[in-house]
């Protein structure tokens, strides 16, 4: 087994301090990015726990007993959320996203929900409002959350047989939970729901039919995601890839699929609808295929860090500013000059990087703290 290292240094702890730029910059929907890429998706981290101990997210070694997570104090609370979410909103964003660490440890979270359902966008209408979960705890929270105003779920399941689940979530979950708390989401009306199976070449790939056959035909869109170089705590490698073009040609080898158009621009996935009109399957492929060139997401972390990429290494903090009484105006213009600034792109650079860095050449926050 590869020796796997672990970073001494938090990087939690390394940021920009949001500022208010002299000049007011307009919530209006327009903005754009240096390379005209507008403010659309918004991810939201509402906790930095999760109960399960996935290697490729949270490593046991390194996310122990010992691991200090946040204090309550530092977290944002549910209205700060959604101050800061009308104002994201403001500026262009149709669809938010919870989630996590593992978005349902999070105390009330229909609370939050509830208020994020209450925003509406420039044209007086509701946002997708949706939640990635590990499905552990979605069959008890499924009604409530539902009732809360949430849309849709997406699951990660990364395989079917029961030990290889196992072995992958690393603390013993049984894979026969989970598909009872997609059953559950999809009963209480959480659809159309997603399941996204990350693929690690070597110890999951024999998975994919499996997932395929079991989800043909049931309504459920089944998402294969490319192993990504996340974080700097996974000891990634590429000969773990399994690229997503493979994933597609050994469906198509049982069931034949027919390529579909992108349902909306800054999609990430490549969807393909069986032949026989059963349903679709969605690739995710980030090492093989960047879609930098229209990635139009921002993420916000638990206790108020703006994020513009996955692979960031900085945030950009704007808990001071909340918390310090500025006015909306001003905070929209603060997200405005950050958004304006933001040149980010590191999967298509990715191959000429050095390993475990970013195009800023620091090491990658951890997809834990900021969300998938």
């Amino acid at each position: 087994m590869a020796e796997r290292t672990i970073p001494l240094l938090d990087e939690r702890t390394i940021h920009t301090t949001a500022v208010v730029p002299p000049q007011t910059i307009a919530a209006d929907g327009k903005l754009l990015d240096r390379r005209g890429r507008p403010l659309r998706d918004l991810r939201i981290s509402v906790t930095d726990r999760c109960n399960f101990r996935c290697g490729y997210c949270m490593p046991k070694e390194v996310f122990n007993k010992d691991y200090a997570y946040l204090p309550q104090s530092s977290l944002l609370t549910f209205e700060e959320i959604t101050r800061v979410a009308r104002v994201f909103v403001s500026h262009g964003v149709r669809k938010i996203r919870l989630t996590g660490g593992e978005p349902l440890l999070r105390k009330n979270l229909e609370i939050l929900v509830q208020q994020l359902a209450a925003l509406r966008d420039a044209d007086g209408a509701p946002l997708d409002l949706t939640l990635t979960t590990n499905g552990s705890l979605i069959t008890k929270k499924a009604q409530a959350l539902n009732d809360a105003g949430l849309q849709r779920v997406t699951v990660s399941l990364d395989g079917l047989d029961d030990a290889v689940f196992r072995r992958m979530n690393d603390v013993d979950f049984p894979v026969a939970d989970v598909l009872q708390g997609i059953e559950a989401a999809h009963r209480v009306g959480l659809g159309p729901v997603k399941v996204n199976m990350v693929v690690k070449r070597g110890t999951n790939e024999q998975e994919i039919l499996p997932m395929a056959r079991h989800f043909k035909g049931t309504g459920v869109v089944l998402r294969f995601i490319e192993y990504m170089d996340v974080g700097a705590t996974n000891g990634w490698r590429m000969d773990e890839v399994l690229p997503s073009a493979d994933v597609v040609a050994r469906i198509h080898s049982e069931f034949a699929l027919v390529p579909l158009e992108a349902a909306k621009p800054g999609e990430t996935a490549q969807r393909w609808a069986y032949a026989d009109g059963s349903g679709e399957i969605g690739v995710i492929s980030s090492v093989t295929q960047a879609f930098c060139s229209d990635c139009n997401r921002a993420r916000l972390s638990t206790e108020g860090k703006v994020f513009l990429c996955l692979f960031a290494n900085r945030g950009h903090d704007l808990r001071d500013l909340i918390r310090g009484g500025v006015s909306d105006t001003d905070l929209a213009s603060a997200i405005g000059s950050i958004w304006q600034g933001r040149s980010d792109r590191y999967s298509e650079l990715r191959a000429s990087l050095p390993a475990d860095t970013t195009t800023t050449g620091g090491k990658r926050v951890e997809m834990s703290y900021i969300g998938g």
